[in-house]
Order: structure tokens, then C-alpha cells, then sequence
């Protein structure tokens, strides 16, 4: 196990870590959470070995191998395959060994090599960094391309590979999902969950969280405080213990006050002073509490657009493509204000090509295409962190948007956005990528677009500024279409969800979880079409299924909605009954003079409990008819 006792980590004059200590058992998935800067990357570097402590003690076992994924990856001419076999450095160099023993004619040296890679189960090796390439969504064809053929987002998804074969027994990923679509996170996921090793995660996606790890460690205030389970009941008992601190800090606070009105009002009396004298010791040793805090630093909105024309933008038999070639094509689709859209499909699918023709950076092919001359597009992509001007700071952004606002209104407009004092001032170029995606979105948000169009917007965002940004989605008045593999936005933010699909958008329901299911389904038949292709190509069996799929989902649709408008309901008296047993818990209620009062609140209290339960029971029975019918459904397709 690893044993962290009583460390001091100081990055310069900043102190991140303070008689801090943790346990970390084998085969136990961790989390590490914290605010930006607060040390989750130092302590990364310290299990691995790259940083020494100011004081304590860190013991990682001698015999433990670690993997963590590499931050750059230069343009090599190998393969991608290859690449990622020399994330395994045993096999990779018995693997070298045997072919120069092959090249020599050596027969002795090559029997010695492939009775130890028998040994270590080698001869699996290679099919399992093809599996994993795969499910980080390289094609077959893909496999053998050089590493040098690839971007910088597709060379992080190699690194990851890389980290993933070596069957550490430490495994450290960092934001492992920045660069994934959502089919690579469910595929991550599953991986992860049946990951025999010890794995600490850092990562921004409570989703993947929830579904990864069962312990959190969360640095706040120089210590790690550790929380059993996942990242949801985490936030849960870290609400009770800040709830517990500030009333610990409350009660202090009514036994100073006590102390120090007895030693005002009695220092001076002779009889008094030794009794006052003793309270101004008792007021000296006592230790003080801070308050709870649990402020975020961001605090922005979108602003009600100047106009919201119906339809924004409506498509009827549309073409998307680049040049000749086509990538879309019979695109419908109407955006109206309050459209709340989500793209699903996979990599390379279109959905990006989809947010460009909706943009206009892409001219359509073919088909009738409507833009309202009233359209006003807040378009997030990653290139705009690219187009950001590094010598300008986030200030001048703004004013070049708006030369008539005064300094003061935009470094305001910018606090909001964690952007304060000289942060608002200062160049972008030495902005982390999580700064310059800030900025990307406070510009958008400031410019009070009616149509949003994201894609990947929380890509570098802290947990903080994820639910900052929800908070703000969920309040806008004009249309929205996202792509995003950060399920919780996507949950909480899209209405319906769209597929896009061999050249096809088509409306696909209003349940993520749906694509789940959808997906697996899709992967099954890809790996029979593989092992039977002329049974698995029948064009008639395809279009049959789609068919089905599509009489099915609206079948179902009445009952999705209905189970969308009961958990919205319970949504809405949740905070109600909230408000009056807050006002009940207050004893001056039951108070004489206030039994009118006291009368009305229990009466309230008794509706809106009514209104619950029955809501409650209404919702569960719907679930439980939806989940029988898919499964039918499925089993029976």
C-alpha cells in the first residue's frame, strides 16, 4: 500500500500540501479532486517519484510498477500499433530480442524468449493493444498508420494506450477523457471498472467518476481529505461535514461573544477581575474555527437575447460535406427558441460537420437551408482557444467586441468568469488550456447570442466551472445544440438527443442511456459483421432494424416525456419542502403569536408531501413499464 504521513509539498512560496496525510490500499480506484492549482498534479509527480517532500513521508512500494500517461508524443514514423507496444517495456524488448535472434539465425536465444513470453502471457499482448486501440476509437486501418499521421488530440488517445497495456500496478491518469468522444469514455469506463491495479484518477467528469472509482481524495486547505465512495455521495457527506463545521463555528462564535461581555463588563470590578482574568485565558487558548466556505469562484449568466426569431434556422433536405465529398446528407432539422438539442454518434460520424453548416463556417451541398436574418451564434470550438490573441489580455478581448464599455464593466462582466484583478489584465499567452476556455466562453457569453452551438465546451473545465456553466445553460432563452462527452452537462442541459449516423441526423429520443444500450448493440453487430459478412451486410436487414428502432421509439416516446415532466415536478417541490422544514426547524414559530403561521406551513408542508409521494409513485411505475418494454424490445431484436 502507499502510506502518505505528515507531508509538506511547497511549490515555491506556496504552500500546497500541510501535514497531510492518506492511505492508499492495492486494487482500491481513487479520485483526486480540488480546485485549480491546489496540488493534485504535485502529488502525481511525487508518487512518481519527480518531486521531494518539504517534510514527511510518502512510501510507494519498491516492487510496484507505475504508468501514467505521457504528455507529449513526438512525430514518429512507427506505427500506431507499435507505439503502443512499447508502453509494455518487458514485452517490447523480448519482442526486439526475438526478432534480432530470428535475423541471426540464433535458434537457442529464440526458444529462451518464447518460453518467457509464455511465461508472461505474451503472445496476448499484441491483441490486446489492437482491443485497446479500438476502443479508443481507432479504425483498423488506423492501427498501421504512423504516429506522425496523427493530431495532437488522436497522439493523447496513443499515450493513454501506451499507459493502459503495461498492467501497472500503480496507474495515474489525468484527465484521461479531455480528448475522448463519448463512445471512447463508455469504452474507458468499462475498461477502468475491470482494471486489476490501484488507480488514482484525476478527472473533471463526475459521470466517469461516479461510474470509476469508489474513494475520493479532495485537497482543500493544504490537507487530503478522504470520502468513501464516488464522487456523487462525496459531495453529499462534504455538504454535511461543511453543514457541521459551520455550526461548530456558529456555536464558537456565541461562546466568544458570551466571554467577551463577561471580561468588558466585569475587568474592572476588583470582586470580578480574577473570574474575568480566567475568561480572558479560556478566550486566549481557544482554538478558532474557520467558517464553512463554500463559495465557487464563478458567478456569470446569459443574458436574455435582443430578439429570438422563430425559426432560427430550419434545414430541409440538406447536404454537408468538404468539397466533393459528402458527409451529411437529408439533413431536417428546425431550431426554434428553446430547442435544447444533443448530437450523439461516433467519431467521425459528423456531428462536428453538422455545428459547421449550423455556424456557416461549412456552405451547404444541396437542400433548403433558412437562416433568420435575427440569428445571433455563440459558437464554441476548440480551435477558438488557438485564434485567442496571446499578447492581448482578457480585458482587450472583450473591448474589441464592445469599444464603447468602460474598463470597469468588463473587468466586472470577466469576475464572474474567476478573470479578477490582474488576471483581467494580464496576456493570454501564458493562460492554462482551462483559462483560454474560459475566456472563449465569457466572450460568447457577453456577445448574448440566441443560438448556442458547442462543441466540446468543457473541455479543460474545472468541476466548479462545469457546474457554473450547467447553472448558466439551463437558464438560457434561445436554442442550443451541443456536442459533449460529459454526460452530466449533456443530462441536464438537452431536451432531445439527435444520432448521427451513416451520412444520417436523425431524432433519436430523449434519454442518454438509450444510446448506452444503442451503442453496445451497434459494436455487437460491427464484430459479427467481421466474423459473418455476408450474413451481417444483408442492406435489407439493416434498413428493417432502423425501422423497428424508429417505430419503437415512438412508441415510447408519450412515456419518456411523461417520465421527463414527473422528475422535472419533483424537481420543483423538492426545494419547497426544503424551505418549510428550514422555516419549521425555528422554534419562534411555534410561538403564540405565530400559530397562524405555524397552521399554514403545516398545511403546505402536508400538500406539497402529498404531491411528492404521489409524483414519486407515478414516476416509478412509468420506469418500471419503460425498462420492460426495452427489454422486450431488445431481447426480441
Amino acid at each position: 500500500m502507499i502510506q502518505i504521513t505528515d507531508i509538506e509539498l511547497l511549490r515555491g512560496p506556496k504552500c500546497l500540501l500541510k501535514n497531510a496525510n492518506a492511505t492508499l490500499f492495492p486494487q482500491h480506484k481513487v479520485g483526486l479532486v480540488g480546485s485549480n492549482g491546489c496540488g493534485k498534479s504535485s502529488l502525481f509527480a511525487l508518487l512518481k517519484g519527480e518531486l521531494q517532500l518539504d517534510a514527511g513521508n510518502a512510501k510507494v512500494p519498491k516492487e510496484w510498477s507505475i504508468a501514467s500517461v505521457k504528455q507529449e508524443t513526438p512525430a514518429l514514423a512507427i506505427t500506431a500499433l507499435e507505439y503502443v507496444l512499447q508502453g509494455n517495456p518487458d514485452y517490447y524488448a523480448l519482442r526486439c530480442q526475438l526478432k534480432q535472434a530470428e535475423q541471426q539465425g540464433d535458434g537457442e536465444t529464440q526458444a529462451q524468449v518464447h518460453q518467457q513470453l509464455e511465461l508472461m502471457k505474451g503472445y496476448s499482448i499484441e491483441a490486446k493493444a489492437g482491443e485497446l486501440l479500438h476502443g479508443l476509437g481507432f479504425s483498423n486501418t488506423q492501427i498501421d498508420y504512423a504516429v506522425s499521421d496523427f493530431s495532437g488530440g488522436w497522439r493523447m488517445r496513443l499515450n493513454l494506450a501506451q499507459a493502459l497495456i503495461r498492467d501497472a500496478d500503480l496507474l495515474l491518469l489525468d484527465e484521461p477523457t479531455n480528448h475522448l468522444d463519448l463512445d471512447a469514455v463508455y469504452w474507458l469506463e468499462r475498461f477502468l471498472r475491470s482494471y486489476a491495479g490501484t488507480l488514482v484518477l484525476i478527472s473533471h467528469d463526475r459521470e466517469f467518476l461516479d461510474a470509476v472509482v469508489g474513494e475520493i481524495w479532495h485537497i482543500d486547505q493544504q490537507q487530503i481529505n478522504v470520502y468513501k465512495g464516488n464522487y456523487s455521495q462525496f459531495e453529499r457527506q462534504k455538504a454535511e461535514r461543511l453543514a457541521q463545521q459551520q455550526a461548530q463555528f456558529d456555536k464558537q462564535q456565541e461562546q466568544i461573544a458570551h466571554l467577551e461581555k463577561f471580561i468588558t463588563r466585569f475587568k474592572a470590578k476588583a470582586s470580578k477581575a480574577k473570574q474575568a482574568q480566567s475568561r480572558v485565558k479560556a478566550l486566549e487558548r481557544m482554538e478558532k474555527l474557520a467558517p464553512a466556505h463554500v463559495d465557487s469562484p464563478f458567478d456569470f449568466s446569459f443574458a436574455e437575447p435582443d430578439a429570438l426569431p422563430n425559426p432560427l434556422i430550419a434545414l430541409d433536405g440538406a447536404q454537408a460535406g468538404y468539397g466533393d465529398t459528402t458527409i451529411l446528407h437529408s439533413i431536417k432539422l428546425n431550431l426554434v427558441p428553446g430547442s435544447r438539442i444533443a448530437l450523439l454518434g461516433r467519431n467521425g460520424a459528423g456531428k462536428s460537420t453538422l455545428i459547421k453548416l449550423l455556424a456557416q463556417e461549412l456552405a451547404p451541398q444541396a437542400g433548403d437551408v433558412f437562416f433568420h436574418q435575427g440569428l445571433k451564434v455563440g459558437y464554441f470550438a476548440q480551435h477558438q482557444l488557438e485564434a485567442l490573441d496571446l499578447q492581448a489580455s482578457p480585458v482587450t478581448h472583450l473591448q474589441r467586441l464592445n469599444p464603447q464599455a468602460s474598463e470597469q464593466s468588463l473587468r466586472d462582466f470577466l469576475g464572474g468568469f474567476a478573470f479578477i484583478g490582474d488576471k483581467a489584465l494580464d496576456p493570454v499567452a501564458p493562460f492554462s488550456g482551462g483559462e483560454k476556455a474560459r475566456l472563449v466562453l465569457a466572450m460568447l457569453v457577453y456577445q448574448k447570442p440566441n443560438l448556442l452551438l458547442l462543441d466540446e465546451p468543457t473541455n479543460h473545465l474545472d468541476l466548479e466551472m462545469r457546474h457554473a456553466l450547467v447553472m448558466a445553460l439551463q437558464s438560457f432563452d434561445g436554442a442550443m445544440v451541443t456536442v459533449s462527452h460529459d454526460r452530466h452537462l449533456l443530462k441536464n442541459t438537452a431536451d432531445e438527443f439527435y444520432l448521427v449516423d451513416s451520412g444520417e441526423v436523425r431524432q433519436f429520443g430523449y434519454d442518454l442511456d438509450a444510446y448506452y444500450q444503442w451503442l453496445t448493440k451497434a459494436n455487437q453487430e460491427q464484430k459479427q459483421t467481421q466474423v459473418e459478412p455476408d450474413k451481417a451486410n444483408s442492406s435489407a436487414n439493416r434498413k428493417e432494424q432502423k425501422r423497428k428502432e424508429a417505430e419503437f421509439r415512438k412508441h415510447v416516446q408519450p412515456l419518456k416525456k411523461a417520465i421527463d415532466k414527473l422528475e422535472k415536478q419533483l424537481d420543483t417541490l423538492a426545494p419547497k419542502l426544503a424551505d418549510i422544514e428550514s422555516q419549521l426547524s425555528d422554534n419562534s414559530v411555534y410561538e403564540e403569536q405565530h400559530k397562524e403561521r405555524l397552521k399554514q406551513l403545516l398545511a403546505q408542508q402536508s400538500y406539497y408531501a402529498q404531491q411528492q409521494e404521489a409524483a414519486e409513485e407515478q414516476l416509478l411505475e412509468h420506469m418500471d413499464e419503460l425498462e420492460q418494454k426495452e427489454q422486450a424490445f431488445y431481447e426480441s431484436n
